[in-house]
């Protein structure tokens, strides 16, 4: 099964500093029929007005992760953490026990990222957060980024407390090559920007795609594309 997801179809929050589109059922925005794919429970599409951003708030038994596409975000929390993700880089927090943060555009242009929830799989960590550097290149392919599976382990890779994935990579217009989903798995993927076909469907930027009983995805690139995609078990 391959299922299209249009970006125009997604949720829609306008808040005057933050531009929202929702994935799945969120905040005020609930549809019965986009309630996530557990373990992803969330996957938010903002862009944040320069200056602005979300103040101290609380998280729990979580894992956050945030993807920057333009511009950067400004990380603080009640351990004590203080960074910034530039565009093409991404931060995880296991919120675990609870921890406060804020999120704050500090840029002198608009921020653009996916924030990506999934639930953890190892209840009462004690929090932590990291942010790391991606290859802006990734020779038409896509390479994990952050993991809690046990094949990626020992690999330069953000950990997170799931058996799940989240990869990325840019392909360049005209590549085509083959994603393998394993049995007992599924898949969410978005394009961050670009085109592409999936198995001969069209798929535009900043659509969602979901993807299962599918064991080979054939991913061609109708333009330069940067894709992310989350890797996932299958909890009904």
């Amino acid at each position: 099964m391959i299922d299209v997801i249009p970006f125009q179809s997604l949720g829609l929050a306008k808040h005057g500093w933050l531009t929202a589109r929702h994935h799945f059922s969120f905040a005020r925005y609930y549809d019965p029929n986009r309630q996530g794919y557990p373990p992803l429970l969330v996957w938010n599409d903002d862009e944040i007005k320069a200056g602005t951003g979300f103040g101290l708030h609380p998280h729990d038994n979580m894992e956050i992760i945030t993807y920057v596409r333009q511009g950067a975000i400004t990380h603080r929390d009640d351990m004590g953490n203080v960074g910034r993700t530039v565009a093409g880089d991404i931060q995880v927090m296991s919120a675990g026990t609870g921890i406060m943060h804020s999120e704050h555009n500090e840029e002198s242009e608009d921020t653009i990222l996916f924030q990506i929830w999934i639930h953890t799989a190892q209840r009462d960590v004690t929090p932590r957060w990291e942010t790391r550097a991606f290859p802006k290149k990734t020779d038409n392919t896509l390479i994990p980024m952050v993991s809690g599976r046990e094949v990626h382990q020992g690999l330069d890779v953000l950990n997170i407390f799931q058996d799940a994935a989240i990869f990325a990579g840019v392909i360049n217009e005209g590549y085509s090559f083959t994603q393998v989903v394993e049995p007992e798995r599924h898949v969410y993927l978005v394009v961050s920007e670009g085109s592409i076909e999936l198995n001969e469907q069209k798929v535009q930027s900043r659509d969602g795609v979901y993807i299962r009983d599918e064991e080979d995805i054939i991913i061609t690139a109708r333009s330069d594309a940067e894709i992310v995609m989350a890797d996932l078990p299958i909890q009904e």
